[in-house]
């Protein structure tokens, strides 16, 4: 464990997982949102970057230089360089293990083994090590050695095919979720992963190590609900739906008359008989082909075109207020600037403003999930390239001036 444990009250208030120490060697998407996951809960974290810094630093808008993403994605976390094509820094790793409960890494397969990165010498520098290795296609396997990012996951995972329009509609290409949504599941996979090889160690009391295996189209693919049961029993091949879905009806999105989309879930019985009664047509509900929700997702082109024509006829936010009024779930589709201005965010604290010191005020998400009805806020924000450079290899390793000037010169960090 970590060279101090905090106090039973400052544990409390800085999460569940305070004294916790994670070393993540990742880049890109999946391995740093898993630390920043458990950051978020408490742990310590020392991310790893080469000198030139991890790419999301150069990703999407910049603000005054900086990547406003960065400011999140490396979030409650002590940023340390390193090249790991260096035998020293080899040494400073394993020195850094040492002092830490897991690691979290996203290399391909067999990349660390040829840094002198392997299990063993993992292992030699900390016996009850937790390894979360996140890839492609995982540790092992004949696609081990295949390059992937979140978006080869997605597809190969089956969720890419059911995200596109439905067959025959258009020619365009099948439609992207807007987010690394591969990297993003895989990474709380590995958070969840590390937090379940902790506890069986903290039980088991004798130390034992663990190496945690995810795969980005294995996440992916674990998120697909009754396709593949209903493949295996009934060889249907589940296709795209647009806006609905084929097991629930009705629930899709209506155009409102002022063109805004409003999404209406009224598929459960006793909410599609609230709805027929706001559109005037309670009688609906006892029609055969609309009876219950097997018959409803039968009968779905029907009834969504009704609920269309009738949608069609009133403004969106008046629709909004009518639905709500009648206890349907509705809404219409949230942009960013919405998410940022929503009452509910606001009051969760899932939408704070917070002080970066290459930004100034910005926004942040909250911290999900909430525990003893608690988000708190971030305790750094993502820093400068190298920044803990110092504090981390003199307060760890016992490193001196003079030695971090050395490794700064050799091209080490």
């Amino acid at each position: 464990m970590p060279d101090a444990t905090p106090s039973p009250d400052a544990a409390v208030e800085a999460g569940p997982l305070a004294g916790l120490r994670v070393l993540e060697l990742g880049h890109f998407v999946a391995a740093p949102f898993a630390t920043r996951l458990l950051g978020d809960l408490g742990a310590e974290v020392i991310k790893v970057e080469p000198p030139q810094g991890d790419p999301v630093r150069q990703w999407g808008a910049r603000h005054q230089g900086h990547a406003p993403w960065w400011s999140v994605h490396a979030r409650n976390k002590r940023c340390i360089t390193l090249d790991l094509k260096k035998p020293e820094a080899r040494e400073i790793v394993l020195g850094l293990i040492g002092h830490c409960d897991a690691l979290v890494e996203n290399f391909r397969p067999g990349q660390l083994d040829r840094l002198g990165l392997t299990r063993d010498a993992l292992l030699a520098a900390r016996p009850d090590l937790v390894i979360a290795r996140i890839s492609g296609y995982g540790q092992d396997g004949p696609g081990r050695d295949k390059p992937a990012f979140g978006v080869i996951g997605e597809a190969i995972g089956g969720l890419r095919h059911l995200t596109n329009h439905p067959p025959g509609s258009t020619d365009l290409p099948p439609v992207r979720v807007g987010v690394s949504l591969g990297d993003s599941v895989a990474g709380i996979y590995a958070a969840l992963g590390v937090v379940a090889a902790l506890w069986r160690r903290e039980r088991r009391g004798g130390g034992s190590a663990a190496e945690v295996d995810v795969a980005l189209t294995e996440s992916v693919f674990s998120l697909l609900e009754g396709a593949l049961p209903e493949y295996g029993t009934l060889g249907s091949i589940r296709q795209p739906t647009g806006g609905g879905i084929p097991t629930a009806a009705p629930t899709n999105a209506y155009r409102a008359r002022d063109g805004i989309w409003v999404l209406i879930a009224a598929n459960s019985d006793p909410l599609f008989r609230r709805l027929a009664a706001l559109m005037g047509q309670p009688s609906l509900a006892e029609e055969p082909r609309f009876a219950d929700n097997q018959a409803r997702v039968r009968h779905v082109a029907a009834l969504d075109a009704m609920i269309g024509t009738w949608a069609a006829g009133i403004d969106g936010p008046v629709l909004e207020g009518l639905l709500e009024d009648a206890g349907v779930p509705a809404t219409r589709t949230f942009t960013i600037a919405d998410c940022a201005a929503d009452p509910q965010f606001r009051a969760r604290g899932m939408v704070r403003e917070v002080e970066d010191p290459l930004h100034g005020t910005m926004l942040h998400p909250g911290v999900v999930p909430r525990i003893d009805g608690r988000s708190p806020p971030p305790r750094s924000t993502g820093p400068e390239i190298g920044a803990d450079n110092e504090a981390v290899l003199t307060g760890l390793l016992g490193l001196d001036a003079a030695g971090i000037a050395a490794l700064r010169e050799s091209g080490v960090v």
